[in-house]
């Protein structure tokens, strides 16, 4: 599957962004989705992760209360809604996608065989 991702851009401190990721080249609802970001220096910090048909989430507490991920399967798209910025969230955001990656694995980024090219998100005033 390939992945393309967007939305990206510069907002103030307390303001949100959304954004998304298109699949394309395979079925879309096979695979479980997650959005990883990483900083210059730093490994590849993991966000948020979405079942196949949506029905569970996950987030570490770094982001919790503040970040939203959705996916609509007919669009190919999974979504990260992200309020609330902080100057810390600035990073490049990632989406992965892996069909068979089990739960103890979801948030660990060397286990995901599909990446997007990534988009910078820039919180600051």
């Amino acid at each position: 599957v390939q992945l393309q991702a967007s939305g990206g851009g510069l907002v103030q401190p307390g303001g949100s962004l959304r954004l998304s990721c298109v699949a394309s080249g395979r079925t879309f609802s096979n695979y479980r989705m997650a959005w990883f970001r990483q900083t210059p220096g730093k490994e590849r910090e993991f966000v948020a992760y979405i079942e196949r048909r949506g029905g569970s989430t996950l987030y570490p507490d770094s982001v919790k209360g503040r970040f939203t991920i959705s996916r609509d399967n007919a669009k190919n798209t999974v979504y990260l809604q992200m309020n609330s910025l902080k100057p810390e969230d600035t990073a490049v955001y990632y989406c992965a996608a892996d069909a068979n990656i089990i739960w103890s694995f979801i948030s660990d980024y060397t286990k995901y065989k599909n990446w997007g090219q990534g988009t910078l998100v820039t919180v600051s005033s």
